[in-house]
């Protein structure tokens, strides 16, 4: 195999079900190819990538957003109809204004250290040569001398307890977490990490901004995950899991019946 890196979405389909991964990234078999809703996530994303860089006039918010939903949807392979995408032009221009605001509420004056930051650093628990791969959305300096890495999440009126503490979401700030700092030589205990919620259809609230620890117990257990996923994947070692066939794209189809 001359694979040489994971990305985080890949890892988490390799712990959801083995077989799933080699039928998605080994086979190159198409599954789920996106929706209305991750062209919404992209589009809202972008929007956020540019105010926090202050690259965006409030009077732009909706222009912007329009255009990159736009675009984003002309990609898909079966189109929304027309109300799903008004009603959702409308909710992204809800939530653009209250990104700003979110950010200096949360973390007071800051400056921003880099958006879209490319990862593409070596697992040094591996004795062969692979790499974390991936993209923080937002790291942020605060005056204190701490950075702070954020990743935005779409999503429709926020999340329950279970998700938010679920490891095989927060493992991904955990990871990003440890490879920033190896990238930059940072000392973990200077960085922080945070999920920014961006709620279609919450009625208030739009943008919620939250911390999740991802200290030296959790990123030993990531790194695990995470090196026992690259073994298993190099051995060729694909085993079903059937206990997730219910949620995936490939179940009862020519490729997994």
């Amino acid at each position: 195999m001359t694979k040489q890196h994971i990305s985080f979405s890949e890892l988490k389909t390799w712990a959801e079900c083995p077989f799933k991964h080699k039928l998605q990234y080994i086979d190159k078999i198409k599954g789920f190819t996106g929706n209305v809703f991750t062209a919404f996530g992209t589009a809202i994303h972008s929007v956020c990538e540019h105010i926090a860089k202050g690259e965006l006039d409030p009077i732009d918010y909706d222009e912007h957003f329009d255009l990159a939903f736009l675009y984003e949807l002309k990609k898909l392979d079966d189109k929304p109809d027309n109300k799903m995408i008004t009603q959702m032009r409308q909710q992204g221009r809800e939530i653009s204004p209250s990104v700003f605001p979110q950010l200096k509420e949360h973390f007071g004056k800051y400056e921003v250290f880099s958006t879209e930051e490319m990862l593409y650093v070596p697992i040094e628990e591996l004795t062969y040569k692979w790499h974390l791969k991936g993209f923080i959305d937002l790291v942020i300096k605060t005056e204190d001398g701490k950075y702070h890495i954020l990743d935005w999440k779409s999503c429709s009126w926020g999340w329950k307890a279970e998700k938010r503490s679920e490891k095989l979401v927060t493992y991904q700030l955990t990871l990003y977490k440890k490879f920033f700092c190896q990238k930059h030589n940072i000392d973990p205990s200077l960085v922080e990490t945070h999920f920014g919620l961006l709620k279609r259809t919450a009625k208030e609230n739009k943008v919620e901004i939250f911390r999740v620890t991802s200290g030296s117990r959790k990123t030993k257990s990531a790194t695990k995950l995470l090196t026992d996923g690259c073994r298993t994947i190099k051995a060729s070692n694909f085993v079903k899991n059937r206990k997730s066939c219910s949620r995936c794209d490939f179940n009862k189809t020519e490729h997994c019946p």
